[in-house]
């Protein structure tokens, strides 16, 4: 009977698997909203369109508005902008902190030159900190100050002081004046939507052609309003005359030839003229809902006339916000591979929907699920996709567009079954009003988070607690490159670099209700977090670089310093806190964020908190050393297929799996583009580092499952180093002492226990560092082998009661005058082979092109790089030779050359004069 049970449900299930497919099949057949299920994405063969699409009505980005000729304020950037397409080849971008028009256009759009935009469709192009400019003919355009003002006009700066960093203001203007509510979706239309002076205001932007003429309109909705509210419209820089009545008013350019008019359609406002310079409109206090028209146009003098008689009789009605129509009717539909169960943890791939309907990229950012397992990802183009039928088998899963036009929502959300998205724009909450799966308003949740025009403040991270608080993590904007930003003017160490806010390189909490703002730690360059949703700790990782010497895992309490002074943001002298755990260089150079398995599923890994590399790219567990009151911190690659490099990851509450995303751009190891990824636990024995513990005598390392060490301390290696942290970018290996280079910690002798379920290495020479590297070989049971790495940070020797973990009768006099010297096995062997196989290892691959492999990367191409010519930033010029690259290698901020980033960690101590004398041979050969 036991047997045809089994039978009978091995049949069921292969039937019901069956099932899945044939309906995917055949739905995707019946059904005019479905494709054909897609198996598998081939990046290289994407036909995508234009990052902007025609059909969809904005974009969200910063926008450089310096130069757009005489007449118009030579000081206009815009952080958080709306691009918003009006038609008739017109556009205008909507300041969403100053609530303002900063500039209307018309011609051709913007620049496409933001990190996401260059690499559409050029995966590895990267972004030299060039900011978008409008590249048609402006023709109206407002100063930085408010969109609008209480009472009288006003023209002047009106957010505080503590949002001013070196005379530039980011952030929101106050909430007393006003606040963006978010944007609602009709169509290929936006309605904007905010508050002045607590009156409710929706704005519908638009164009018309009048007479061939082009005719900008702003139709408002305003609520009721107790004061008189004054709407900004148009400045006009040393005009020369102008006139106004009641419902219309121009200004007359410097050339005397054109001019900026505007006109009212309806009985509501009042046109005027401010210092010969501002045309406004006035609105009256009422007790009742008005809506009407504000009609802009530029153009010659002469056609004054027929243009502004058929502007006061536009009838333009703002459509009803609850009945919109739906953008993206079509459904993808993807089929999944499974991993064979080969190893403890596999890795399986939820296909993207790649192609699709609008020629549309699919970069994953983040993932996150609702409590119905049904699933939303964010993408790098501006995206947000739900995905449902993601079961046990990924047989068939169905994709949906739900929002768009999003700055890089590198980060989402779902807490209480609601979508929240962060990017550049601030915290958005997405709401659906018609049920047809798709995002109808895009609601401000939360903006009170300074953001720059850096293009490298990313916003860069989001997590909730239990509580509903959210927290976020800014980038730092750590640069010297050319911009908008100013240089920051005190910077102790004399370097030079960009200004950002006052907020860059911290992580901030908001409120429940997303009013309430608070700085919790600073001091980061490129954060990303984690969070234990049971407890609430939060963790974050740092991005090596400028005063960040390697890749550090922290835990963050509130008040933390991370050592990164130009992120600092306080007047005190905080002590730097100490990484929980440091990652070497070539074992993780770019970090990003982290997860807490809260699951029953995972196995081993229940309960543990992971990592994620998107440069190696890879999974970490983190290991606590619990004696020591997790003082002491490691790390332990999870061995496991990474198609991709890897970015986030969250928990499906429904199977419990982590569930994780990443997408090509920077430099990583990985040539995979993007995938959504499902790492599982198959059962299979891991023999994962279940964690460890540091005694002033050596290290007891545990392990999931039993292992024999056959050959005692020659079966482990063990060195330890420190690093510096200073200006430069990264950090070379130093000794206790200082020097350069690591200290071998000879293993004397290895002890374990009868339940085999750990081993302990006595070390002699056992001291504190930052970063401690064991490599080990230990076998199984079954006679497998086994050889693994991981990497500890010891801040803190005490001695471990070793009786009471299982280590009883251990004489440490004795191994001492038993131990063996180490041998030396330095290997001073000089070949190219050897420096290719160092160019891999360090990582170096990542960044720079070999032989027509990673054209347009990070780094500079190494392609006949030895006896080519360079020009440096400091006007001189160099050959490429054996001391040049030896520099380069040891020092690579000593002499950059023209078109570089100085963006490259020293290997001083890392690289013995064997390993560079061996990489350089290689190089010569490319």
């Amino acid at each position: 009977m036991q047997v045809n049970r089994i039978v009978i449900s091995a049949l069921l299930i292969l039937f019901v698997s069956a099932l899945g497919i044939m309906s995917c099949k055949r739905s995707s057949s019946g059904d005019n909203n479905l494709t054909d299920v897609i198996t598998a994405n081939d990046f290289g063969k994407g036909a995508y369109k234009d990052f902007v699409e025609g059909e969809f009505p904005f974009i969200t980005t910063v926008l450089d508005a310096r130069k757009l000729g005489n007449g118009f304020s030579d000081f206009n950037v815009v952080a958080r902008g709306l691009a918003i397409q009006l038609g008739n080849d017109s556009y205008s971008c909507f300041d969403m902190d100053l609530l303002r028009w900063s500039v209307a256009w018309s011609g051709e759009f913007m620049s496409m030159v933001l990190p996401a935009q260059v690499s559409y469709k050029d995966y590895f192009k990267r972004n030299s900190n060039e900011l978008p400019i409008i590249l048609g003919d402006p023709k109206i355009a407002n100063g930085m100050y408010a969109g609008w003002s209480v009472e009288n006009p006003n023209f002047m700066e009106v957010r505080p002081e503590t949002q001013q960093v070196e005379g530039m203001y980011w952030g929101p203007v106050p909430e007393e004046l006003g606040r963006w509510s978010g944007t609602y979706i009709y169509g290929n239309s936006v309605i904007l939507s905010y508050s002045i002076n607590g009156s409710q205001i929706l704005e519908l932007p638009g164009s018309k052609i009048i007479n061939d003429q082009l005719v900008f309109n702003r139709t408002f909705k305003v609520g009721r309003t107790s004061k008189n509210l004054i709407l900004n419209v148009a400045e006009v820089l040393q005009a020369v005359g102008g006139t106004v009545d009641q419902y219309s008013g121009y200004l007359i350019h410097p050339n005397r030839d054109s001019i900026t008019a505007v006109v009212l359609n309806g009985k509501e406002g009042q046109v005027k003229i401010v210092d010969n310079r501002y045309l406004t409109v006035e609105i009256e206090p009422s007790n009742k809902e008005r809506e009407f028209t504000v009609s802009i146009w530029t153009g010659k003098a002469s056609e004054l006339e027929k243009v502004t008689g058929q502007a006061r009789s536009i009838v333009i009605k703002i459509p009803d916000i609850n009945r919109p129509p739906s953008n993206w009717e079509e459904k993808i539909l993807t089929k999944g591979r499974m991993s064979p169960d080969t190893a403890a943890f596999v890795t399986d791939m939820l296909t993207l929907p790649v192609p699709n309907p609008w020629g549309r990229n699919v970069r994953v950012a983040d993932v996150s699920f609702f409590s119905n397992s049904k699933a939303a990802v964010s993408t790098y183009e501006g995206d947000i996709w739900l995905v449902e039928g993601i079961n046990k088998e990924l047989e068939c899963m169905t994709w949906k567009r739900y929002a768009s036009g999003l700055y890089e929502p590198m980060s989402i959300e779902i807490h209480n079954d609601q979508l929240y998205a962060f990017g550049r724009e601030g915290v958005v909450r997405f709401h659906d009003v018609n049920d047809d799966d798709e995002a109808d308003f895009y609601e401000n949740f939360c903006n009170k988070m300074q953001q720059s025009t850096g293009t490298r403040e990313w916003a860069s991270d989001m997590v909730f607690d239990h509580k509903g608080n959210i927290y976020i993590a800014k980038g730092g904007h750590v640069t010297n490159y050319s911009g908008v930003l100013p240089l920051l003017s005190n910077v102790e160490d004399g370097t030079k670099w960009r200004a950002s806010t006052n907020q860059s390189g911290s992580v901030l909490k908001i409120d429940p209700t997303g009013r309430e703002l608070k700085v919790i730690a600073t001091g980061l360059r490129m954060p990303y977090l984690g969070i234990n949703k049971e407890t609430g700790e939060v963790s974050a990782s740092d991005q090596e670089g400028n005063y960040v010497p390697s890749s550090p895992v922290y835990l963050v309490e509130e008040g933390d310093y991370f050592g990164v002074p130009l992120t600092k943001h306080r007047n005190d002298n905080p002590e730097i806190k100490k990484a929980h755990t440091w990652i070497p260089h070539g074992v993780d150079r770019s970090s990003s964020g982290q997860a807490w398995i809260n699951s029953n599923e995972m196995g081993p890994l229940n309960n543990q908190m992971v990592h994620f590399s998107f440069g190696r790219p890879g999974i970490f567990k983190v290991l606590f050393d619990t004696v020591q009151n997790k003082t002491n911190g490691g790390a332990v690659l999870l061995d496991a297929n990474y198609p991709a490099p890897v970015l986030k990851g969250e928990v499906n509450p429904t199977d419990g799996l982590l569930y994780f995303t990443g997408f090509n751009n920077y430099a990583s190891n990985s040539n995979g583009i993007s995938a959504l990824m499902r790492l599982r636990y198959t059962g299979n024995p891991s023999y994962t580092v279940k964690n460890f513990h540091a005694d002033s005598k050596g290290l007891l390392i545990s392990f999931d499952e039993p292992v024999l060490v056959k050959d005692g301390a020659s079966n482990f290696t063990v060195r330890a180093w420190n690093y510096k942290r200073t200006e430069k970018y990264g950090s070379g290996y130093y000794k206790s002492d200082g020097s350069a280079g690591h200290e071998e910690l000879h293993v004397a002798k290895v002890y374990q226990p009868s339940h085999r379920g750990s081993v302990f290495l006595y070390i002699p020479e056992m001291m504190e560092a930052d970063q401690i590297e064991v490599n080990y070989q230990v076998g199984t049971i079954e006679g497998e082998v086994i050889q693994g790495s991981l990497w500890l940070t010891v801040h803190e020797l005490k001695e471990l009661d070793l009786a009471e973990l299982g280590y009883s009768n251990i004489d440490f006099n004795k191994a001492y005058a038993e131990k063996q010297e180490p041998r030396n096995e330095s290997n001073s062997l000089i070949s190219v082979e050897k420096g290719k196989q160092l160019f891999n290892s360090a990582g170096c691959f990542g960044c720079h092109a070999v032989r027509g492999v990673g054209e347009g990367m990070y780094g500079p191409s190494f392609e006949g790089v030895f006896g080519a010519k360079r020009k440096l930033v400091d006007g001189g010029e160099i050959v490429v030779n054996e001391d040049y690259l030896r520099e380069s290698i040891l020092d690579p901020g000593a002499k950059v050359a023209v078109g570089n980033n100085p963006e490259m960690p020293s290997f001083e101590g890392i690289l013995t004069e064997e390993d560079m004398a061996s990489l350089i041979l290689y190089l010569k050969t490319l």
